[in-house]
């Protein structure tokens, strides 16, 4: 009888192991841990933003030809400042209409943790600080953006050319898998 303790008390020690090495492994992806130190940096332009150009050619006939109109700028349409939720965030958004008529959300100096799976939300939800801001972002509607390109930095991030950029009022660095939001910005019209 002794001996079957020792078989059974074995086994169930090997399986309590294997359940503990299962556990962390799916804990370890599940959190990502690693990811609260490591920065990613993206410092894109602003697309659609001319650099300045050569001086008109002189035409044939010795005058300087007329110069072509200024290209279209790209405009900003609404602009906040980002604040914490769930983790330290700043820097500022704006929502801009490009010369050919898209539009970008366009986050600038951004700097907040990196998790596991960040997306840019814009929504028509309101930002409220502290606690009460972490989980109102996905109550009413949002559009996903795409995936956070880095943690710190000015990226842009393209509105799908059927979203009605003015229905929404706020943008939300979202942590997709823990549905939290690590920091948002109120978009004020311009």
């Amino acid at each position: 009888m002794g001996r079957v303790r020792k078989v059974l008390t074995g086994r169930l020690a090997v399986g309590a192991l294997v359940l503990a090495i299962a556990g962390a492994g799916f804990g370890l992806y599940w959190f990502q841990p690693w990811k609260l130190w490591q920065d990613e940096t993206v410092d894109e332009a602003l697309p659609g933003v001319v650099q300045a150009s050569e001086p008109p050619a002189a035409a044939p006939s010795g005058k300087p030809s007329e110069a072509p109109s200024p290209p279209a700028r790209p405009q900003a349409l609404a602009s906040g400042e980002l604040i914490s939720h769930e983790h330290a965030t700043s820097g500022s958004v704006k929502l801009v209409r490009l010369a050919d008529g898209s539009h970008v959300v366009r986050l600038e100096n951004l700097d907040t943790s990196n998790g596991p799976d960040l997306r840019v939300w814009l929504t028509d939800a309101p930002v409220k600080a502290g606690k009460a801001g972490w989980h109102v972002f996905d109550d009413g509607e949002y559009v996903s953006l795409g995936r956070l390109k880095g943690n710190k930095g000015s990226q842009n991030y393209t509105l799908p050319d059927d979203i009605d950029a003015a229905r929404y009022t706020s943008v939300s660095i979202w942590c997709d898998r823990f549905d939290v939001s690590f920091g948002a910005a109120e978009l004020a019209r311009a």
